[in-house]
């Protein structure tokens, strides 16, 4: 069958003009519209196409027109051969030949450009290849990847058409709904993704015709759009509400949700976010819209369907912009709506830039009904070819997605901030205060002792006194030389190597396999929070039983009870050399305990603090205790007292005092702290119960940065990327630090742009604080949950590779050993 082709002739084009842009400056510097062509027939409803050099869209119905995006001074080629309204366009995969596919009622027909281009010159009339006739209104067409074979949806059915034979290999049945999308696995090429009106999507072998997956209903709405991305084998797909999703085509995942995403709330999210980090650095006229008048606007514009999904180039970009991680581990999508274009990030699931047609006053389409994008052009920016909703406009827009970002990100800062310091500690500093102090409490300490030689000294020969008298002769133990020097010789070379840990590789997969299991507490008292000690050695948790209990790190043996506190302990931490070991319980108090003596040093209780103890943990390598206390975080120096006088050891002579207290901004009462205590840091990072994030620098003792909104809740934790001593990593990452709320997943942040650069979402926790904690590699994430699993997730992915079962209640806590292949739960 015949097809015929030729130049269009007579088509209105407009040239590329600067038009003044709502931003100031002009949209030449972020979009152009390259072209403008009026249709005789509406075309809201279709399919269009872009590739890297073209795009392709129905022209007055049945004609199809192609337009070169890298050479505009090419006339447009109207390829006629169809004798109803063409609904369905796509481009092949393979760049020689370059084929594109049209779809009508009466046939499908495949073209070859370069064959078209050619018989033009020659003024001849090229032929395309008709595929089928009578397969009805097809929605959606896809080549596969090596352009053998197209999935065209018609109906409830999607047909596979072979290019080469002309037939149809198969028809995937089993859609309760008109399918609108099909998408090719790129990795794995006999398996075809496809979504429906039946707001549902499935996964298919299309060589034999079977199905593999059968997704249940996601929304209200019918599913319009899909894309499959290879790099994090991640599939999405968005509806006519303006809902997204994102689920993972990993295998073994079973297809499990990535997240669900609300796009009418990320955009009022993003505005309000720019309005309140810049207000009134623009002019009334050229402010972007606010949440509350974006909601005053038209109904179509507010719900977003997705119109169209499209792979965003943009890692680069973001990279230099605003110096987050690296660009492999980030991916982004452009998301064609009615009312614009808006770039989403696949790392924190934030919209990174919206680019709203009707800010652009001369933009000739100011609402969408059909969009098709292509990222990668020859001079690194996007081109949008779009249909109107209302009128028979077509438009070609070019859009530059490193100006936009940057025209709408939040301002940077001036310095940033990093856990590393940069600078000496200021004279004025409290923690040169400290320092100072520290230095010259071993002086005062000797004088005392200087004058107690010309005291009276009770008449005893040992410090422990038995009975009440004298009766019993004083034992001394003469010399005795050491006789089994080969023995003594071995243990001391045992015992100095066995610090000597050897540095664990850093490319090794987290511990998933079950060593050994303890039961800690009788009943069902919950273990509270764990922590290894700097050296991997002994485990120390805390329980709701009002106890303490250091583990050697194997669980073997019998635990070192702590007892004393009045309620459960909720922190245990560490001290940078292993001698103490400070817990923080429900009855508000902090207990800094002797983890060789096995016996309380340090009590600070109501009578310095009269505010409960949230959390507390050691800090400047040891030299002060760092504390929340109410809405203050207060930095404590101390002094324990090691002598050993049984005649006084009523009296305590161990004592803390309050050098600084910072109150966190609005007064709100601090529900977490984070500090790196195994080296020199000036920063504190705290939240607050209004869900904000706050660092400090205590270097010049003020707060250096706040985070509004952090969670949709208050922050139970705060971990730090605090690495290990047998591990390396680069310094870069110590700037990383995850926040996790209940019902809002794991957050990680980046201190340098105190932004979100990814979120983990994936296990179960709606109502109880679980903990998370980083490996000592900086390579994964791992957390608690409410059904009794432990997830692992790996910082450059936002599913979780690794789920640990084994017991039987909620996961509350999880801590990596900083030396060794070893992960508690």
């Amino acid at each position: 069958m015949k097809c015929e082709a030729e130049q269009s002739q007579g088509l209105q084009m407009e040239e590329q003009q600067d038009i003044a842009s709502t931003d100031g400056g002009y949209v030449g510097d972020i979009v152009i519209e390259k072209f403008l062509i009026e249709s005789k027939k509406s075309t809201p409803h279709v399919q269009l196409a872009c590739s890297m050099q073209h795009s392709a869209f129905p022209l007055h119905g049945n004609e199809l027109c192609v337009w070169n995006t890298e050479d505009p001074s090419q006339q447009l080629l109207a390829l006629r051969g169809h004798h109803q309204p063409i609904s369905a366009v796509t481009f092949g995969n393979t760049a020689t030949p370059l084929l594109i596919c049209s779809a009508s009622p009466d046939r499908v027909i495949m073209w070859s450009l370069d064959e078209c281009r050619e018989k033009i010159l020659e003024g001849l009339i090229p032929r395309g290849t008709v595929l089928g006739t009578l397969l009805g209104t097809v929605l959606y067409l896809r080549f596969s990847p090596d352009d053998r074979i197209i999935a065209m949806c018609a109906g409830n059915k999607i047909l596979m058409l072979d290019t080469e034979s002309r037939s149809t290999l198969v028809e995937l049945e089993g859609h309760q709904g008109p399918v609108t999308a099909a998408e090719f696995c790129t990795w794995r090429a006999h398996v075809v993704i496809s979504v429906s009106e039946d707001r549902s999507f499935k996964v298919w072998d299309h060589r034999n015709g079977s199905l593999i997956y059968n997704s249940p209903v996601l929304a209200a709405s019918p599913l319009l759009s899909l894309l499959v991305i290879e790099g994090s084998k991640q599939l999405v797909t968005g509806c006519a509400e303006g809902q997204l999703w994102v689920f993972s085509l990993v295998d073994k995942h079973h297809y499990r949700c990535v997240t669900h995403a609300d796009l009418r709330k990320k955009r009022e999210r993003f505005s309000t976010r720019r309005l309140e980090s810049n207000p009134g650095s623009l002019p009334e006229e050229s402010r972007l819209p606010s949440a509350r008048e974006l909601a005053k606007g038209d109904d179509v514009e507010v719900t977003l369907p997705v119109l169209g999904l499209a792979h965003c180039d943009l890692s680069l970009g973001l990279a230099s912009e605003c110096g987050l991680l690296s660009p492999e581990n980030t991916s982004c999508l452009w998301i064609g709506s009615s009312a614009g274009l808006l770039m989403f990030n696949l790392a924190n699931f934030e919209l990174e830039a919206v680019l709203h047609y009707r800010d652009f006053r001369n933009l000739s389409i100011q609402i969408a009904g059909s969009c098709a994008m292509m990222s990668k052009t020859s001079d690194g920016k996007a081109f949008c070819v779009l249909t109107a909703m209302f009128g028979n406009g077509i438009a070609g827009l070019k859009v530059d997605p490193t100006a936009l970002l940057r025209c709408q990100q939040h301002p940077t800062l001036g310095t940033p901030l990093s856990v590393l310091p940069s600078s000496r500690v200021l004279p004025t500093s409290p923690l040169h205060f400290g320092v100072v102090e520290s230095s010259a409490q071993p002086a005062r300490h000797r004088q005392p002792a200087a004058r107690s030689v010309v005291r009276d000294q009770p008449l005893v020969f040992h410090s422990k006194v038995r009975s009440s008298g004298y009766t019993s002769a004083p034992h001394a133990t003469m010399f005795s030389p050491k006789t089994n020097i080969k023995n003594d010789c071995k243990r001391s070379s045992e015992c100095k190597n066995s610090y000597k840990w050897k540095e664990s590789p850093v490319q090794n997969s987290p511990p998933t396999r079950l060593s050994r299991r303890l039961a800690v507490a009788e009943g069902r008292a919950a273990v509270r929070c764990i922590q290894f000690s700097g050296d991997g050695r002994r485990l120390a948790c805390g329980s709701a039983n009002h106890l303490a209990l250091v583990f050697d790190a194997d669980l073997t043996g019998t635990p070192t009870v702590f007892p004393g506190h009045d309620g459960a302990v909720n922190t245990v931490c560490w001290s940078h050399d292993g001698r103490w070991l400070l817990s923080v319980s429900q009855d508000g108090t902090l207990r800094v305990w002797s983890a060789r003596r096995m016996e309380l040093a340090l009590c600070l209780g109501k009578d310095l603090l009269p505010k409960p103890v949230q959390s507390a943990q050691f800090y400047y390598i040891d030299t002060f205790i760092l504390l929340s206390s109410g809405p203050e975080v207060q930095l404590f120096t101390y002094h324990i007292d090691t002598c050993k006088d049984e005649i006084r050891r009523y009296k305590p002579k161990s004592r803390g005092r309050a050098v600084v207290r910072l109150p966190m901004t609005g007064a709100v009462e601090v529900t977490s702290l984070s500090a790196v205590n195994d080296f020199y840091s000036y920063l504190v990072l705290t939240a607050g119960r209004n869900r904000t994030l706050e660092a400090f620098d205590l270097n010049v003792g003020r707060s250096a940065a706040v985070i509004t909104e952090a969670h949709s809740r208050p922050v139970h934790q705060i971990c730090q990327n605090k690495g290990s001593s047998f591990m390396t990593q680069p310094s870069q990452l110590y700037n990383l630090f995850a926040t996790t709320a209940v019902a809002d997943g794991i957050r990680l942040w980046d201190l340098r742009t105190l932004r979100c650069e990814r979120r983990f979402e994936g296990h179960l926790n709606r109502c109880y604080p679980c903990g998370i904690a980083f490996s000592p590699c900086g390579r994964y994430v791992a957390c608690g949950a409410e059904d009794r699993h432990a997830y692992v997730y790996e910082m450059g992915s936002s599913t979780f590779c690794h789920r640990l079962s084994g017991h039987t209640d909620t996961v509350t806590g999880v801590a990596f050993s900083p030396s060794a292949s070893q992960e508690m739960t």
